[in-house]
């Protein structure tokens, strides 16, 4: 029994922060902005479409195995035939895309947290909050890179840290509100009202909003990490910055010491498990059985169950009566009172910031992994933001609540229409009998055994290939029905 204890606390300590990282992702400022259009036009009968986002977001977390962005480009990058097209027309486009997500990720991030800071500080206008939250660039120098090795930890930690904060605000403030049950279960059922006006466009929103593109990226990169041997990744600025500091101290030593500590922070990292220099599935060497096996089982119900219990249990805000976050703000203030309400600004805060954060360090395992373009947290955390604080700025300004809550939900739509095309390379990776392979050390098999014995297939079987194309096609249905809906509308 002190065994069995010893062993579940172990993996709870290694694995389990994946979980917590990409749970973040069920409850992002824009899940909040989205759920809460639903519940107030639709009361309790998109609970359905919910609980399906929610079981569509756990299959494709379980299928986060391989590396999905470098595993796209060992793909297209060096076909046998037309390089150059497979390239230009599939691998790049996929990329954009890619990135079109994280922004819109990132973009909701923004929104929420500007928008929390305007419920903490009424004084605080809408574009002074949005501008504010380009600051937050400063915690990723404090946490280097969580994508390299043993900062992964703190990150974890911080990560964890703002879950429970969110966690803990909305558990007060859903303790207090009163529920009607028998409604809620009947919501968890299919029913005719998700098709009609307006609700297929919110439901897609939802679809969006819980399975993010950004999250399968970041999954599928810490999947792949050592997380039972930590091996510290030095860079050689960091190894000059040491050897300027032992030696015996002048002023000018520890300036130049702090110096190169500063510029290490906006260079290049070395290479990741993300980032590899080969060109083809045939060149690349996938870990090692043993690896796999320490890794797999644990990986998959860490990732799956943290993320569903922090999703399920930061109550998400399908009882209230209000349209945006301001109205469900205002709601709880007055019917629940003023201290839950400050929870529910600072739960608000605490959901983007966790989620800005990941979706940076995603952004940076979309570019090393598509283009093998690396980049240091802090650089690609300015380029994101840069790029999400223009549309944002110029909302906030020209239109006020009502244009930040549109974007919002938008972004989120975004997120949708780009899903399938994220999901669809990663069911076909999962799938390939090629790529999940695990070949056997020489210690861990009989050396005589033939090349056939010498590898374990870890690909999907039959039924999940199928399901997986199943909630594919779902998706692509849902969207082609809102954009030609959106088309017929425009046109009237």
């Amino acid at each position: 029994m002190k065994s069995l204890g010893s062993t579940i606390v172990l993996h709870l300590r290694k694995h389990a922060g994946v979980g917590v990282v990409c749970a973040v992702a069920y409850f992002d400022p824009g899940n909040w902005g989205v759920d809460l259009q639903a519940g107030s036009q639709f009361g309790y009968r998109l609970l359905f479409v919910v609980l399906v986002a929610g079981l569509f977001g756990a299959f494709l977390q379980a299928l986060l195995e391989p590396g999905l962005a470098s595993h796209c480009r060992l793909l297209l990058y060096d076909r046998p035939k037309h390089p150059l097209l497979y390239r230009r027309l599939v691998l790049y486009p996929l990329y954009v895309l890619s990135e079109v997500a994280i922004i819109s990720t990132d973009l909701a991030e923004l929104l929420g947290s500007a928008i929390a800071l305007n419920l903490l500080f009424p004084n605080l206008k809408i574009w002074h909050g949005v501008l504010i939250t380009a600051f937050d660039v400063v915690v990723l120098l404090a946490l280097r890179d969580p994508l390299r090795s043993t900062p992964v930890k703190m990150f974890e930690i911080l990560i964890a840290g703002l879950v429970l904060a969110v966690l803990v605000c909305m558990v007060m403030i859903v303790a207090k509100v009163d529920v009607g049950w028998a409604k809620a279960f009947q919501g968890f059922l299919p029913s005719k009202f998700i098709f009609a006006d307006n609700a297929l466009y919110i439901s897609v929103g939802i679809i969006g909003a819980t399975v993010m593109p950004h999250s399968l990226f970041l999954g599928s990169a810490l999947a792949t990490q050592d997380r039972l041997r930590a091996q510290q990744v030095v860079s050689p600025a960091s190894l000059k910055s040491r050897e300027v500091a032992a030696k015996p101290g002048s002023n000018f030593a520890k300036l130049q010491s702090l110096v190169n500590h500063c510029t290490s922070i906006f260079r290049p990292p070395p290479p990741s498990s993300t980032c590899t220099t080969v060109t083809r599935h045939e060149d690349r060497e996938n870990n090692p059985l043993a690896f796999i096996r320490a890794h797999l089982n644990h990986g998959i119900f860490d990732v799956v169950g943290t993320a569903s219990v922090f999703f399920y249990g930061s109550g998400s805000p399908k009882d209230e009566n209000a349209a945006s976050l301001y109205d469900a703000y205002n709601l709880i203030h007055d019917a629940v009172g003023p201290p839950a309400a400050t929870f529910f600004a600072i739960a608000l805060l605490a959901a983007g910031q966790s989620s800005s954060i990941i979706a940076t360090v995603a952004g940076q395992a979309v570019s090393e992994g598509f283009l093998n373009w690396r980049v240091s947290p802090v650089v690609r955390r300015l380029l994101t933001r840069l790029i999400a604080v223009i549309p944002a700025l110029i909302v906030a300004v020209a239109a006020g609540r009502s244009g930040i809550d549109a974007l919002l939900i938008i972004s989120q739509v975004v997120l949708s229409i780009v899903l399938p095309f994220i999901t669809l390379p990663l069911i076909y990776l999962t799938s390939s009998k090629t790529i999940m392979r695990a070949r056997k050390t020489v210690t861990e098999d009989n050396p005589e055994s033939s090349n056939d014995a010498s590898a374990v297939d870890y690909s999907n079987n039959l039924l999940t290939t199928l399901v997986g194309l199943a909630i594919w096609l779902v998706m692509v249905a849902a969207n082609g029905y809102v954009i030609v809906t959106l088309i017929i509308d425009a046109r009237r």
